[in-house]
Order: structure tokens, then sequence, then C-alpha cells
């Protein structure tokens, strides 16, 4: 953790002086309905699959967002100042960022946009953070109060934070509120990944997926989970992945709105792919040949990257919202409105999440980790029930029967409508689609 986030380093020696530590049940159907601030945590000499469930026994500690005045007054200054670059007339979105539109966004940011509220908003929920091999984890932890709610794990990727899952907390906590069934509840566990938001920044080589899987299999046994579900996008969409394959007997079950998958070996299964499947999976394939090069230097020179999205949060801001226009379920061209899909308190909300823990650079280094560090334990089946749910939208399109090669695949649902960052864009169909695959596993 380092000294720019003193709100963050000083919560963590308090809390940590005072020892705060309470012991949790160990069964995933809890027993007892919580407090308002019910924390949890566990020790386990376990070491199988990974290191980092034993000796697990470091404090959870109360977590509070406070950005401090000063780091708000910075922004708006930067913002005063920035220095917009050219644009080609008559040119939209083609070549990157549009400039009017991101000139907008930043006047909002730099003149409209309320950061307490946003702050306010996401401290309504209970947040946390502890230390996974040395590195603070910060998490939010939100149990519902039905005792046989089922223990979610929700991983948000790039460029994503726990922001994207705001909207849908709620009903999944607490699903009667929003007009649902009771039987449907969840306790809600998720994390900012390493390196991102208000979790630490690695001070060191190798967090890959993989090892990322690992450290969130220790946060949940912290908590006192035998079992406990998966779900999420993106990068947690891989990440949980190498979570179901390395702790089967963990996770009772795995919803991914982003389902990965090779080309199986057999011929037959391989070739197995219907007319509308093909269809959508070359548009995207396509789609993505114009898509790839932020890939291509967060996978090797994230660092280079890091010096003017750490610096300008201009820059930052047209970095990142390219990506939330470009993988939404939208015209993309001239015609494409993003208001009409993303507000701009929620996409500033996830930026400024960015912008203020300085984590812009730490964040784009997964895909270097990624690609740099080879797999100790490389995946096979995945015998973990599997549900998929795709959106036309979404970034890559892999057929059904690839994914009953390589996965236990218990519900498939083709929606309508949505892209990439479904939780945000879609939030009921996202909602509907977790209920409808955990009901098969209660």
């Amino acid at each position: 953790m380092t000294a720019k986030r003193p709100w963050l380093v000083a919560m963590l020696l308090a809390c940590l002086s005072a020892g705060i530590l309470v012991a949790a049940p160990l069964d995933w159907r809890l027993t007892q309905a919580p407090t308002a601030k019910a924390i949890h945590s566990m020790s386990t000499s376990n070491k199988s699959g990974s290191e980092l469930l034993a000796n697990n026994d470091t404090p959870i500690i109360p977590f509070t967002i406070a950005v401090p005045d000063s780091d708000i007054a910075d922004l708006k200054r930067r913002l005063a100042n920035t220095r917009l670059p050219d644009q080609i007339p008559g040119t939209s979105w083609e070549y990157g960022t549009d400039r009017a539109y991101l000139g907008e966004l930043l006047d909002y940011w730099q003149n409209d946009f309320d950061w307490r509220a946003q702050e306010a908003r996401l401290n309504a929920l209970d947040q946390f953070t502890t230390a996974i091999d040395g590195l603070p984890l910060h998490f939010i932890y939100q149990r519902s109060a039905n005792p046989d709610a089922i223990p979610l794990l929700l991983v948000h990727g790039w460029p994503g934070s726990i922001s994207e899952f705001t909207d849908i907390i709620g009903p999944l906590t607490d699903p009667v509120a929003y007009g649902g069934d009771a039987a449907d509840a969840f306790h809600v566990i998720a994390p900012s990944l390493p390196g991102f938001g208000f979790s630490g920044i690695p001070q060191e080589r190798g967090y890959s997926p993989e090892k990322i899987a690992h450290v969130l299999a220790a946060l949940m046994a912290r908590l006192g989970y035998e079992q406990y579900a998966l779900a999420g996008g993106d990068w947690g969409a891989i990440i949980n992945r190498y979570h179901a394959w390395n702790y089967p007997d963990r996770v009772i079950g795995l919803h991914s709105n982003m389902i990965l998958a090779s080309a199986p070996a057999d011929e037959t299964i391989r070739n197995t792919v219907t007319p509308e499947e093909q269809a959508l999976r070359s548009a995207r394939l396509s789609y993505m040949e114009n898509e790839r090069a932020y890939q291509q230097i967060q996978g090797t020179k994230p660092q280079s990257l890091g010096y003017g999205l750490n610096d300008s949060p201009a820059g930052a801001a047209a970095w990142i919202v390219e990506k939330f226009h470009g993988w939404t379920d939208m015209p993309q061209g001239a015609e494409g409105d993003l208001d009409a899909h993303l507000g701009k308190d929620e996409l500033l909300t996830n930026i400024s999440i960015y912008w203020f823990t300085q984590t812009i650079t730490s964040s784009t280094r997964i895909y270097f980790e990624s690609s740099k560090n080879p797999v100790e334990n490389p995946i096979g089946y995945i015998a973990v029930p599997t549900g998929a749910a795709i959106f036309p939208a979404e970034i890559f399109i892999t057929p059904r029967a690839w994914v009953e090669a390589s996965y236990n695949l218990r519900h498939w649902t083709v929606m309508p409508e949505g892209g990439h960052f479904a939780a945000l864009e879609k939030p009921e169909l996202y909602l509907d689609d977790v209920r409808e695959f955990f009901r098969l596993l209660r």
C-alpha cells in the first residue's frame, strides 16, 4: 500500500493495532441472521491447492471510503487545465474516444459530478479489508438476513470495479425488498482485485489470474465459507475459471457472462456450431480485430502507458470510456449514444475509483502477468456445475458445444440484448439469469 492513499493506510494501521477478529461458522448455510457489520474470519491448515489457505488468520477490518478533500481539489484543477487533442472533422469514435463526448464528460466531472454522493452510496454497503499473503485486499461483504442465502463471490474485471455491482447487490441480498423471492437470497462478497481500486498494489511480479484465484479462495476461507458460488465477467470470468478448476470441492456453482473455452480436439464437436452461433461469433471476432491494441500495450508495456493515465484524468477517462462505449450493445458510429445506456455518474464513479486510488497502472498489469507467467496447473474439464449467460455484444462468443466439452454445463441463456458490462448495462437480465441458474443448485 502506497503512502499516496493515506485514508487506507491509516485505517489499516489503526485496525491492525486494535486486532479486530471474529470467528465464523464453517458451514455456508449460516445459522444466524447477521448484525449490520458482521465480520467473519477463520484459520485453516489446509494447504490443498494453495499455500495461501494455510495460516490464514490475518484480521478482517471494517473499511470506509474517505477520499481527502485535497485529492478532489487536485482532480478539479487538473480537469480545468485539460489540453484536448485535435480531431478530424466529421469523425466520431472511429479513431478512438470522441472528443465531443469526452469534452462533455470532463466538464460534467469537473463541475457537476458529486463524488461525495457516490462515495456515500458505496459506503452504504458493508466493506472490509484484510491481508492475503501480505497484500491488503478490499471487499464488499453484504450479508443477507436469510440464513439459507448462498455466499456468492462476485468478481469484476478491467476496466471495471466494485461500482459495477452497486445496483444488483441489494436485489441479491434482499430479493423480497425488490419484489423477488426470499429463496433467491445471496450473501455477496465483491472484492477489489489486487492492484485495483481500494486493494493494495502488488510490489512483486506474478499476480496473474491464476494467482488471484488462489487469493480469492483464501479470502473465502478466511470468511469461514467451506462452500460458495462464483459469478463474474471479463477478468472475473477468467479468474473464476481458475478458481473452479483448483477448488472444485469448495465451489458449488460457476456463473459466467463471458464463458471461454478452446476449440475441442474432437473434430465433430468442434464443428457442432449452429448457424446463429457462427454468425455471431464471426461478427464479434471481426469487430474485435480493431479492438485489441489495448491488450497488446497493457500486456507488454503497461508502465509506459501508466505515466500518462496516472497523471492526466482526461487521459484516464478517455482510455476507460472507450471500452465502455465499444463494448456496450449500441451503435458504434456517430449515431450511438452512450448516455442512453450508461449514465455519466455510473461511468465517472468507476473512473474516479481508478483515479483517486492511483491504480490505473497497476490494474493494467494483469494483462502483462497473464501473458508472461506460465500456468502452474493447466485447466482441464471444469466439473463444477456451470451456467452461462450469452450477451450478443460480448467481446468473445463461445459456441455451446465447445462449452459443453469444457464445463459441466447446466444452464445456458442467449440474451436478447446487452454487452460486456452486463451487471451494469442490463442488471435485470443479469439478475434473473444468476437467480435462475443457482435455483438449480439450492
